[in-house]
């Protein structure tokens, strides 16, 4: 596999002045309620005060919902090096994957609610604790939270890259705002067709949606970068995860990044499935991946020209 590496370089939203902090965070409340943040464009009024509150499929309301924090030393290698990196797990999900993993957390909301403050600190918590990165787990539902706890959070000395990792499904408007705050996009890209994406997702439009959102993260900070350590500074790194009977479409995701976004894309190709939560028992989704499907996928994103592909 490549290797790119610089030196390190400030993260990008220190770079923001005071008035375009205040626009960012202005659109990103006007996005939110009604709620146009992620594809769904359910247009709940989040932040309209009513009993009971409104609530759209994330059934996140006006604030933040924590699961956990702190370092997480099983993400990919660039983000992890010797200090972890500094993850912070948002209750809920804009998808309704039925394989999802951390189900206790994206379906049924285990956390608590916080204030942008208390987020704020959370952030400047895990840099205090030596991790290398804020790494923002399922955050497109709390965008505007987020940018409020950035802002506070470098005013006070946070000064180390943001993680936007997502499920990879993200609007386009979304993540125009979040240029020249994110450092690291780390999406995932599940889907190729529509048909899985809408029977295991409930996104039909997911692979389109999906696909344009990864060409404008990599727009904003190009191929992965790292410092001299091999810890991420900047850039776009995927994960595609390998499904039974080739549901995830890594032909058509893997040609798709080596021809539109980058060949230096650095692509995670995990095999990690398990049949979790509403695929216990699903005809399809009910076993565990094959050594010879992933074998497969990995030659798959060979043959599309990808070369910075991890195998996971």
């Amino acid at each position: 596999m490549k290797s790119f590496t610089v030196d390190p370089r400030p993260p990008a939203y220190l770079s923001l002045s005071e008035k375009q902090w205040d626009e960012k965070i202005t659109k990103a409340w006007e996005l939110a309620s009604p709620c146009l943040l992620c594809p769904r464009h359910c247009r709940v009024l989040r932040f309209q005060k009513s009993e009971p509150p409104a609530l759209g499929v994330c059934k996140t309301a006006d604030k933040a919902i924590v699961s956990s924090v702190g370092p997480h030393f099983g993400e990919e290698p660039p983000l992890v090096g010797t200090g972890g990196s500094g993850t912070i797990f948002f209750s809920y999900c804009n998808l309704r994957c039925i394989f999802c993993q951390n189900y206790g957390i994206a379906h049924l909301g285990e956390g608590r609610v916080v204030s942008d403050e208390e987020l704020s600190q959370m952030m400047l918590r895990v840099q205090e604790m030596g991790c290398h990165n804020v790494n923002l787990v399922s955050p497109t539902h709390v965008v505007p939270s987020i940018l409020a706890a950035v802002k506070m959070a470098a005013k006070q000395g946070l000064k180390i890259p943001l993680v936007y990792n997502t499920g990879g499904y993200d609007s386009l408007e979304t993540i125009r705002l979040l240029d020249g705050v994110v450092d690291i996009y780390m999406p995932d890209m599940k889907y190729g067709e529509a048909a899985p994406a809408k029977e295991f997702s409930l996104a039909p439009d997911y692979p389109e949606v999906n696909f344009a959102a990864a060409r404008e993260m990599h727009r904003q900070v190009g191929d992965l970068v790292t410092d001299r350590n091999g810890v991420a500074v900047r850039g776009l790194l995927v994960r595609h995860l390998v499904l039974p009977d080739g549901m995830a479409g890594t032909e058509k995701v893997t040609r798709f990044i080596a021809k539109s976004v980058s060949k230096d894309t650095y692509v995670n190709i995990m095999a990690q499935y398990r049949p979790y939560y509403q695929a216990t028992g699903h005809p399809v989704l009910g076993r565990r991946v094959t050594a010879r499907e992933y074998r497969d996928a990995l030659d798959i994103a060979q043959r599309a020209g990808l070369t910075r592909v991890q195998a996971l």
